[in-house]
């Protein structure tokens, strides 16, 4: 794997780190905002993102993807984040960088190196990481600064994005 144990949990880290700064920045008359009827709102964007990392990251973790197992883990974990509001939300996603370690602590580099099938595709484990998880906090990262743009959070840039901080 291109990046090493140490460095893909710093990254995964950071993202929630990230995804918190932004989180920060919602207000409660925005968690109804959605851009079009059939996206997730502002609520429900954070409530996924409690949930993503950790489904995705056991399911890559495992010794064998079992997708049972995974749908039966995404819906008791849709049914439990529904019920979240802002805060609750927000404190789920502050635990992951806890979980993550403890997840990726018994993977060795053979262990990521190791070729894995899910969805019906082949890859190694290291690279399903930063494709179901690394990937999906960046992009969903994005779509909560877009929808706080939307909202009218006009201060936020760039800075607030990428490093998870407001501009001097």
């Amino acid at each position: 794997m291109i990046l090493t144990k140490d460095e893909l949990l710093k990254s995964l880290q950071n993202e929630v780190r990230v995804l918190l700064h932004l989180a920060s920045k919602v207000e409660p008359g925005m968690l109804d905002y959605r851009p079009t009827a059939r996206q997730r709102s502002m609520l429900e964007l954070l409530q996924y993102m409690a949930i993503m990392g950790p489904i995705h990251l056991r399911g890559t973790v495992a010794n064998a993807f079992d997708m049972e197992a995974w749908r039966s883990a995404w819906t008791e974990g849709e049914a439990a984040s529904k019920a979240m509001n802002l805060e609750q939300a927000k404190d789920a996603i502050a635990k992951q960088p806890a979980l993550f370690a403890a997840l990726l602590d018994s993977c060795s580099d053979t262990d990521f190196r190791a070729e894995i099938e899910m969805f019906g595709s082949k890859a190694s484990r290291g690279s399903w990481i930063v494709s179901l998880v690394l990937s999906h906090f960046a992009a969903y990262r994005m779509q909560l600064f877009l929808y706080l743009k939307s909202c009218g959070r006009e201060e936020l840039n760039t800075m607030n994005l990428w490093v998870g901080m407001d501009a001097a």
